[in-house]
């Protein structure tokens, strides 16, 4: 399949300064492609990614001119101890908790701690390489909450996020998404999408011999945080394109790029009839709706 380059209709359409700057802490891709990636693929983002594990950067590193991979550990700016699990993606430093653990299959071999090593932690407002944030991507094992609390700087312009939550929390004094959800309503931001929601079955019982097969029981899922759109007159231009490519290319939600589209007309920062516009460019398939696009 042919590359898709920058020129394509939204952003032609929008015409930002500059490219969406995307920051995504915990960027080991063990769990396959990031959300952006469809932007990335456009070469409409730059990507600063950060993991302290140095096996992941190796992966990371030498993708392209548009992506930077640093072996910065992320959090409150102190000397932290990063357990390292059995399971990569489980490494945290935050201590995994045995008794949680144990109510789920595989859980307690996967999160059984097999090293330990001190890491000087870095706050997100205090590293020089992350200039803008318009994008925060975050999978951080339960330490959301510390890197959010530590950018409330750089991510006052930032009109995107999205953290992994836990519904049963795994690690030791781990936050709960609600103590998460009140710190990014604070900040301004709204829930959007949840997305990647995994369930995982409570042990013992096993069902079809796989441990891994689900019921019902919600282990944690990617939330997916937006600026509160009740203020988006307040916005600046540049935000409200941002969100508009990331709400069409990350994440499909065609009402929200279309309702930035709307306060850009309003100001005249976009061609009169952008509605019709963008409708245009979903059906003639620029994207691929769900369902029949209507007015």
């Amino acid at each position: 399949m042919a590359k898709v380059l920058r020129d394509e209709g939204l952003f032609r359409l929008v015409q930002p300064a500059r490219l969406t700057a995307v920051v995504d802490i915990g960027a080991n891709p063990i769990d396959g492609a990031p959300p952006y990636q469809p932007m990335l693929d456009r070469e409409l983002c730059t990507v600063t990614g950060f993991d302290p594990q140095q096996a992941a950067i190796d992966l990371l590193r030498g993708r392209g001119p548009l992506e930077t991979y640093l072996p910065y550990a992320v959090g409150d700016g102190s000397v932290q101890t990063l357990h390292l699990c059995s399971a990569p993606g489980m490494s945290s430093f935050l201590k995994p908790d045995a008794a949680a653990l144990a109510l789920f299959p595989l859980f307690a071999e996967l999160g059984k701690v097999v090293a330990s090593q001190q890491v000087q932690t870095r706050a997100l407002d205090g590293i020089a390489e992350v200039g803008a944030v318009d994008f925060l991507k975050l999978d951080v094992q339960g330490s959301e909450l510390a890197v959010l609390r530590s950018g409330r700087g750089k991510l006052a312009e930032a009109v995107a996020i999205q953290t992994e939550v836990s519904f049963v929390p795994l690690y030791e004094n781990q936050p709960p998404i609600g103590v998460l959800d009140q710190e990014l309503r604070a900040q301004g931001f709204l829930p959007h999408a949840l997305v990647d929601v995994k369930q995982w079955i409570i042990a013992p019982l096993v069902v079809n011999r796989n441990p891994r097969q689900a019921l019902n029981q919600l282990l944690e899922a990617d939330l997916v945080y937006v600026r509160d759109i009740r203020t988006a007159n307040s916005w600046t231009d540049e935000q409200l394109k941002h969100l508009a490519l990331i709400a069409h290319h990350c994440y499909r939600s065609f009402d929200l790029a279309l309702f930035c589209l709307l306060e850009l007309e309003s100001r005249g920062r976009v061609p009169q009839g952008v509605q019709e516009h963008y409708l245009q460019m979903l059906r003639s398939g620029q994207a691929a709706p769900p369902r029949e696009i209507d007015r």
